[in-house]
């Protein structure tokens, strides 16, 4: 049965498990990329540096975003195209994203290293800090284009059926960046700066492989140069659709900004340090959640083009249950270990200590429906509807929480930072029930005609 059959035939749920084991594989050794430097920095170079490396943090999420923003645009139209048995069409989709990944990457490169100062003091970067933060995301600025290249390009490869791969590019970079990191801050003796070198050689690496894939004979689609070539049309479409994932991480980066600098000024620096644990740990359980949306998405976007609208109906179903169930346990891992989760990422400052286990089980009180509403915003940007995606997504990154992020920490301090996510997640999870019900009655209203 080749992947086309296998998308459009296969039992959903066998299919979905199926997809979820690499993707979860996947996804889990791509956070070691963040988690493994924080770890042996907090560990190896010291609380402050620690602190100096999430200042660096919404800098990198941009440059993932403008990643999400060609990568799973491309990814949702590939999978569209392919249900419809329109493959020239899919190879040209990915042929503009190549092309756009590398214009996009060495855009951010340029603009970062010329505005590198004045972004970080602006994303709270303080005098103790600076020195480590202008370390770090300088090197990895150097290095944006293989993060572009390798994030963005395993999108496609996902959305043409073939997970295992899409698993192999991201461990294969997760373990040369644990092998890398404490060979260059502990053996080279690099420091801060050593742990951005060995995350670079890691993502080069990555990038290598995605595209050997699609040069070579294994992949389904090919990267030919007849398509490099932009065309409008289709540079719209992955905009279009990519925009609500670009959009959620932008305002993830955003927001990650807004958090440092109202922590710095009712916590001091090491408050940042503390969020930056903690961004991690919720980082490791969304992206859990995330590699659900990895493995539904083809499985929808085929059966949506292809008009099984009970397939779709089943894979979402099964996706907002296991997105939840995912959601809950990181929930009660935080509120039962904070102190064991904490001291994994520093034990020589206790002050660190407090504020980060104080600040985990509050921010993330409300974790048990972000797996219902991550998956739900996703669930309309597999089936081409952009507008309502983004909307979901902006809904619980901007809408709710700044307003919360500046009316709460005059009121409550430092805990009135914490207090803003749980108010956001309870909002944003209310409103997405309500539009998935919608889209439903629809698609049953769809399957009857």
């Amino acid at each position: 049965m080749d992947r086309s059959q296998e998308l459009g035939q296969t039992p959903v749920g066998k299919l979905l498990l199926k997809y979820f084991l690499p993707a979860i594989i996947g996804v889990l050794a791509n956070t070691l990329y963040n988690i493994v430097d924080r770890i042996y920095i907090g560990r190896g170079v010291g609380a402050l540096a620690l602190s100096g490396l999430s200042v660096t943090f919404p800098i990198m999420i941009i440059a993932m975003a403008f990643g999400m923003l060609v990568g799973m645009g491309a990814a949702s139209l590939v999978s569209i195209r392919l249900g419809q048995q329109n493959k020239p069409e899919a190879e040209k989709i990915l042929g503009n994203a190549f092309t756009l990944l590398i214009i996009i990457s060495l855009g951010i490169t340029v603009l970062g290293l010329i505005f590198r100062d004045t972004i970080l003091s602006m994303f709270g970067a303080g005098p103790d800090t600076l020195g480590y933060a202008k370390q770090y995301i300088t090197i990895i600025l150097w290095g944006n284009i293989f993060q572009g290249l390798g994030f963005g390009m395993n999108n496609m490869i996902r959305a043409e059926g073939n997970a295992k791969v899409a698993m192999y590019t991201m461990l294969i970079g997760a373990v040369a960046n644990s092998l890398l990191d404490p060979l260059f801050i502990f053996v080279f003796h690099m420091g801060v700066a050593g742990a951005a070198v060995a995350t670079v050689i890691s993502m080069a690496i990555t990038s290598s492989w995605v595209l050997l894939h699609f040069t070579g004979n294994k992949s389904g689609l090919r990267l030919k140069t007849a398509n490099l070539r932009l065309e409008k049309k289709i540079v719209l479409g992955i905009f279009a659709i990519g925009m609500a994932p670009f959009a959620m991480q932008l305002a993830g980066s955003v927001i990650n900004a807004l958090f440092n600098i109202q922590l710095i000024k009712y916590g001091g620096d090491l408050a940042v340090g503390a969020m930056g644990i903690i961004n991690s740990v919720a980082m490791m359980v969304v992206f859990c959640v995330i590699a659900i949306n990895m493995a539904s998405q083809p499985i929808i976007g085929f059966n949506y083009g292809a008009k099984n609208f009970g397939r779709v109906k089943r894979t979402l179903k099964l996706a907002l249950m296991a997105g939840t169930a995912i959601t809950v346990s990181g929930w009660l891992a935080v509120e039962i270990f904070p102190q064991a989760i904490i001291s994994l990422f520093n034990t020589s400052d206790p002050r660190l200590a407090e504020i980060g286990v104080r600040g985990i089980r509050i921010l993330l009180f409300m974790f048990p429906v972000v797996g219902f509403q991550v998956v739900g915003s996703n669930f309309f940007q597999a089936i081409g509807k952009a507008k309502i995606s983004m909307f979901l997504n902006m809904l619980r990154q901007v809408i709710v929480l700044i307003p919360m992020v500046l009316i709460l920490p005059p009121l409550l301090g430092i805990d009135g930072v914490w207090l803003s996510g749980p108010l956001a997640d309870l909002t944003a999870a209310s409103i997405t029930a309500v539009m998935i019900l919608r889209e439903v009655k629809k698609l049953n209203q769809k399957s009857v005609a």
